[in-house]
This record gives C-alpha cells, sequence and structure tokens, in this order.
C-alpha cells in the first residue's frame, strides 16, 4: 500500500465533498438567495417563527455558516431585535444536521443519476434550471466523495500506525474538539467535517467518543466564522449576536463534553451502527441545547445587551435622530418621524452640491475629499429609514399610511441616488479636471454653475413639496426638466461653438464639460421624481408616456 498515493486521494476525496457542498449552497443561494433572505427577514418577528426560519433556510443553504452571516447583518443593521435572531441561530444550528441525517443512511448509488440529471438541467439556457442542476450535481459529488473516502480507508482499517495515532488522539477529546473546530473554521462547513467524521466512524477507525467530540469541535468551529467575518462594523452592540451565539456553543460544547464518558456508550447502544450514532448525536446536541436555550433567551440577551451596549457617536451625521422605536406602535407617528428623518438627506445633498460647486470654482481637492464623504451619510439615513419603515406592521396601517410609505421611500431612495451621482461621476470630474491641471472657459465655468445653483434650489424646493404635497409647486418642479434639458442643449451647442472657433475649449475639457452637464441634468431627474411626481401622480395629472398617440 502507497501511503502517500492514498493520503493525496483522501485529500482529493475532502476536496471533492467541500466543493461538492459548495457547488450545493451557490446553487440554491442563486437560485432562491434573494428570496430567502426577504423570508428570514420577514420570519424575524418572534422568536419561535425565527427558530422555525432558520431550519428552513439552513436545510436549503446547508450552511449554518451562511445564515449566520446573514442574520449577524441584519442584527448589525438594526434590522431585528436579539431575541429572535439568537432563535435563528439555535433554529440554523438543527438545521445543518438534516443532510447529516440523510447522507448518513447508504445513498451513495444514485449519485450518478444526479450529476447526470444536474448536468442536462445545467446546460439549459434558463437560470432557474441551471441553479437546480448546480445543486442536483453538488449532491452527487458529495456521495461520491463519501463512497470513495470509505474505500480508501478500508485497506488502512488495522494498519498499526494509524491505530497508534487515532488512539492517541481518542484519549484526548479536548484536543478532538479543537483539531474539528480548526477544521470546521477553515473549511466554513460543519457538515463536511461531520460527514467526514462519519466516515472514519464508519470504518471503525476512530472510536465513538473521539467521533463524538470530533463532533462537537466542528458545532463549535460554525460559530466562529460569523464572529470573525460577519458585517459588524465598530459598533460593540452589532456584536451580540455572533459573540452570542458562540458562548451557547462553547457552554453547550463544554457541558457535553464533560458527560462524555457516560453519553457515549448510552449512545452507542442505542444505535449500534457508527455512522448513523454520529448523526443521531449531531443532531441530538443541537436539538438539546436549543430547548435548553430557548426559554433563556430573554434574559440572555438582556445580559449580551449590558455586556456590550450601543456605541452612540454622537458626531455621525448618518445616525438616525427620528427614527423612534417606541413611535413604531403608532404608525402614524413613525411614518411622521421617518418622513422628518428623509428630510435631513435634502440637508446632505444640498451640502453636496454646494461642495460640487466650490470644487468647480476654487479647485480644490480638500473640497473633493470632504464632499465625497458625505454620501456614505446618505447611504447610512436611506438604508435605516428603508429598514425602519419595513419594519412596521402592514396590518396595522391603512390605505393612505401605504401611500406615504411609498412617497417616502421613494423620495429617499431618489435623494440617495442623486447623491450617487454626485458623488461617483460630477466630484470625479472635478477631481480629474483639478489634477490634470485643466481650465473651462469662463462661460462653459458659468453655465456649470448656473446648473448647480438651480439645483440647489430645486432640492430645497423639493424638500417643501415632500412636506406640503402642493399641486401647483409640483407643476413647477416637474417643468424644471425641460428647463434642465434646454439648459443642456444650449450649453453644449456654446460649448461646440467654442471649440470649434478655438476659444479656450480644448477636446479633453470639453469631454469633462459635456460630461458633468449629462450628470446635472441626471440629479435633477432624482429630485423631480423625488418630489413632483408622487403628487402628481396622485391627482392623475401624469401620462403613462411622452410619446405622440396614435389617433
Amino acid at each position: 500500500m502507497d501511503v502517500s498515493l492514498t493520503l493525496v486521494k483522501l485529500a482529493g476525496s475532502v476536496a471533492l465533498l467541500l466543493w461538492g457542498i459548495r457547488m450545493v449552497q451557490t446553487g440554491v443561494q442563486r437560485a432562491f438567495g434573494a428570496r430567502l433572505r426577504s423570508f428570514l427577514g420577514h420570519a424575524l418577528r418572534d422568536r419561535f417563527r425565527a427558530f422555525l426560519a432558520g431550519i428552513g433556510v439552513t436545510a436549503i443553504m446547508q450552511s449554518s455558516t451562511a445564515t449566520g452571516l446573514m442574520v449577524t447583518g441584519f442584527a448589525a443593521g438594526g434590522l431585528v431585535d436579539l431575541v429572535p435572531a439568537l432563535a435563528v441561530m439555535l433554529g440554523a444550528n438543527v438545521g445543518t444536521t438534516l443532510i447529516v441525517q440523510v447522507l448518513s443512511f447508504n445513498v451513495a448509488e444514485v449519485a450518478p443519476a444526479l450529476i447526470l440529471i444536474g448536468v442536462l438541467m445545467f446546460q439549459r439556457a434558463s437560470t432557474g434550471p441551471r441553479d437546480f442542476g448546480r445543486v442536483l450535481i453538488g449532491l452527487g459529488l458529495v456521495l461520491m466523495a463519501l463512497s470513495q473516502f470509505v474505500e480508501l480507508l478500508t485497506p488502512y482499517e488495522d494498519a498499526p500506525s494509524l491505530r497508534m495515532m487515532l488512539g492517541a488522539i481518542s484519549t484526548q477529546p479536548v484536543l478532538d474538539v479543537i483539531l474539528a473546530a480548526g477544521l470546521t473554521w477553515a473549511a466554513h462547513s460543519s457538515v463536511a467535517v461531520v460527514l467526514v467524521v462519519m466516515s472514519f466512524a464508519a470504518k471503525g477507525t476512530v472510536p465513538p467518543d473521539a467521533a463524538f467530540a470530533l463532533v462537537l469541535g466542528a458545532n463549535l468551529g460554525t460559530a466562529i466564522n460569523p464572529v470573525l467575518e460577519g458585517n459588524t462594523g465598530g459598533n460593540p452592540s452589532a456584536r451580540r449576536l455572533p459573540v452570542g451565539n458562540l458562548i451557547n456553543r462553547v457552554a453547550g460544547v463544554a457541558a457535553v463534553l464533560l458527560a462524555l464518558p457516560r453519553l457515549g456508550g448510552w449512545i452507542v447502544t442505542i444505535d449500534p451502527d457508527n455512522a448513523r450514532s454520529v448523526a443521531d448525536f449531531h443532531t441530538a446536541f443541537n436539538i438539546v441545547l436549543a430547548l435548553v436555550f430557548f426559554p433563556l433567551l430573554g434574559p440572555y440577551a438582556r445580559l449580551l445587551q449590558r455586556w456590550m451596549p450601543v456605541r452612540i457617536d454622537a458626531a455621525d451625521p448618518g445616525r438616525p435622530i427620528y427614527l423612534d422605536d417606541a413611535a413604531m406602535e403608532t404608525p402614524v407617528v413613525a411614518i411622521g418621524g421617518a418622513a422628518r428623518e428623509a428630510l435631513r438627506l435634502v440637508d446632505v445633498l444640498e451640502s453636496m452640491l454646494q461642495g460640487l460647486r466650490d470644487a468647480f470654482a476654487r479647485g480644490d481637492r480638500r473640497i473633493v475629499a470632504e464632499t465625497k464623504h458625505l454620501d456614505d451619510t446618505l447611504d447610512k439615513l436611506n438604508r435605516a429609514i428603508n429598514a425602519y419603515l419595513t419594519a412596521l406592521d402592514p396590518d396595522a396601517l391603512g390605505d393612505a399610511d401605504h401611500r406615504r410609505i411609498r412617497e417616502i421611500l421613494s423620495f429617499v431612495t431618489n435623494m440617495e441616488r442623486a447623491g450617487d451621482i454626485v458623488d461617483r461621476n460630477l466630484l470625479g470630474l472635478a477631481s480629474k479636471k483639478i489634477k490634470r491641471g485643466l481650465t473651462f472657459s469662463a462661460a462653459g465655468e458659468a453655465e456649470l454653475l448656473t446648473m448647480i445653483d438651480r439645483l440647489i434650489a430645486n432640492v430645497r424646493a423639493a424638500a417643501s413639496l415632500f412636506m406640503t404635497a402642493d399641486e401647483r409647486a409640483a407643476r413647477l418642479l416637474a417643468a424644471e426638466k425641460e428647463i434642465f434639458r434646454g439648459m443642456e442643449t444650449t450649453a453644449t451647442e456654446a460649448h461646440f461653438d467654442r471649440l470649434r472657433s478655438g476659444r479656450i475649449d480644448t477636446a479633453e475639457t470639453g469631454a469633462l464639460h459635456l460630461d458633468a452637464l449629462r450628470d446635472l441634468k441626471s440629479v435633477n431627474t432624482h429630485i423631480v421624481a423625488a418630489a413632483a411626481y408622487p403628487v402628481l401622480e396622485s391627482r392623475g395629472e401624469l401620462l403613462p408616456s411622452r410619446l405622440r398617440q396614435e389617433v
């Protein structure tokens, strides 16, 4: 027996197993990722539904790590309370055991059929069948890898050196836990590690107690990734969920590890099949841990909140001021607070436009850098308002409430998009102009500054219209689209006249000038869409198309 070649084959089998699991996960995420995320977000209303959602989503995605990272993102953004988020993680840990239960049976014979069907579906042009085909191919690869793994181990079952090494490991359960936790963290998959342990146990290469300790390590390792990789920012409160999940994993692993000498023999007597006993132990550990912690989630969450309090940065302009969680029980008050918060985006956008004007007029790089940071504030406020309004109970809202929520969401979305154009396009043009030492003609610069001044006035008009919903003001603001279109046309023609006559403008400054004109008009389009169109649409004053209708 060539040991080196066998080790390479074993490593290849493990790699194939990891790749198969990855294909299942990516296929599910591509096919259902957005819907699963939306479903999970809506299920986070109470702990029981959250627990069931954690089981379902993780069973489909085959990764409690992926579910943990997703929910950590929700919690870090303030989109979900800590108690249901912790319940999701308990459910996710149970959900990841389901595929292990299925694969603990001898289902390797169906692997070729799964791969064949998967390849045929993957070759289809439509996205849905391709993604589902990816899932089937991944499952087939997992089954083939497990079967190959067992076959490779068979000749070495009685190898003295392997028995001696594994026997030494089996006498150190803490070492088993640490080893499996490290492997799970590196592989991002407790499923893969548990399946490998099952293969070892099935051939008797690893004794039951050692296999159970390795399973405990896999359960511990899967809680490490959300702690290290979750989108928690710099606020300690955003780390409550991943740290809380890791703590209950550590507590559960420690308790079961102490009782393992007695539990191991009892489990083996219930199910003498070593592979099945490993799968059953994995499932039982997660179910018992969920049953123990589920009633304690309330006080446990309060303990985490005291331990990791919210860090309030009063100087952070992106921190919401008027989104009061207590007001969510009274939707009319909550909607009013959201509308008030939305007006802060107007102030930020106006500051960005003023910074843009100064950047073009003064040619100061510092102004460009300071103005670009304001777009982060727009993004934060937009996300906070969206999360706040979508969290309101729809059953408690009337038709007028739903309409006002749509208006607010449209307003903040368009303001944020206008800010994106200023940040990504116009400030980039100003920076390029400064960096290359370019100079616009006096007439060309005056045209740009005039349009920016008009934009600032329109932003202020949009803020007033957003609060009053006056039809006359809406018509005046909507008319600005035609005015800006005319200003762009006039400025473009004047630019080409200057270019042809050789007055100041060059091809390079001309390209910057025309790009700036186009982007300024786009900013104005979003401002009009933010405030004028909702008012005119509600009164039936908008045509479905600007095209002339045939009679």
